[in-house]
């Protein structure tokens, strides 16, 4: 039975004008995400020079980035101006789906991406044979097919759950804890059932990944020191990216159905700062990239200065 038919959100903040300062810091949040990401993605597919696989997966992950952002931020914005902030629980299925896919697609390019790390380290002289654009292409299509797996079980889960009362959400959107609190029947078994899915899938990549990680720096030990450098740089950047993304996931999704003040501040972190920060990271410790911008901005420069 599920007699809600719409859902109140009480949003980050209830103070009105910390709501405006809110507004205002998280709209240029959103603007910094879109511009850095569609830079990155624009860079890389006008610039030969960046064809490896790396910058194929970057791309992706760009894209993804600027989708997740876009599935939340905006009606949190449109809320935050609002006295009341409803959503349809259609809107809200969706704003759920959307989540879990666009988070899931990250989670498995990020796995993605750390195998190809993998792969030009440790295997270097035989890179190019395996990691060929047919493997790469592929392994975009397992993380969307991954992701759109994951996303529809978690949406089958959720939309036949009875909601038959309570409709108040104490979060900026919806999620699945939040949601859980407002089910009519006991939540223990959907909390098992949500800490399998989402949490334990958020710590397995993580471990493997951090393994994968630990194997690739005690292998750079043979390599020469400029090479070494190179190789430590983009790791780095791909393990920051790993943490900021996999630990507030973890936190929010690896325990019981219970909800924490803190969650509202670790949401954010994951659907708006961890996406702006992911171009920055990248583009402010990769040479290549930063070259590749300078060189896209200076022929516009010189294309508009003839006309």
């Amino acid at each position: 039975m599920n007699n809600v038919t719409e859902f109140i959100l009480l949003g980050l903040i209830q103070n009105l004008e910390l709501q405006k300062v809110s507004f205002v810091v998280f709209l240029i949040v959103y603007l910094i995400t879109l511009t850095g990401n569609l830079l990155i993605m624009i860079t890389i597919s006008t610039n030969n020079t960046l064809g490896s696989p790396m910058y194929f997966f970057l791309s992706y992950l760009s894209f993804v980035d600027s989708c997740s952002s876009s599935s939340m931020t905006p009606k949190m914005l449109a809320d935050t101006l609002a006295v009341t902030k409803t959503i349809s629980f259609r809107g809200c299925m969706i704003q759920v789906f959307a989540e879990h896919l666009f988070g899931a697609a990250e989670i498995i390019l990020l796995t993605v991406m750390a195998y190809d790390r993998y792969v030009a380290i440790c295997k270097p002289l035989h890179y190019t044979s395996i990691m060929n654009h047919q493997l790469c292409s592929l392994l975009v299509g397992v993380a969307w097919a991954g992701a759109l797996m994951h996303a529809t079980i978690q949406i089958l889960f959720i939309v036949r759950l009875p909601f038959c009362g309570p409709n108040v959400i104490d979060h900026f959107m919806c999620d699945l804890n939040p949601l859980l609190q407002l089910v009519c029947m006991d939540t223990h078994t959907l909390g098992l059932f949500v800490a399998a899915n989402s949490g334990f899938m958020c710590l397995l990549n993580f471990l493997l990944l951090m393994v994968s990680y630990v194997v690739i720096l005690y292998s750079l030990r043979t390599h020469s020191l400029e090479g070494r450098r190179k190789a430590l740089s983009t790791c780095v950047s791909h393990i920051t990216v790993v943490v900021l993304f996999f630990v507030p996931c973890i936190i929010v999704y690896m325990r019981p159905v219970t909800t924490f003040s803190i969650d509202k501040t670790v949401a954010v972190f994951y659907t708006m700062i961890t996406p702006m920060l992911n171009p920055l990271i990248y583009t402010l410790r990769n040479a290549e990239v930063k070259n590749a911008m300078k060189k896209l901005w200076g022929q516009k420069v010189m294309s508009i200065k003839k006309k």
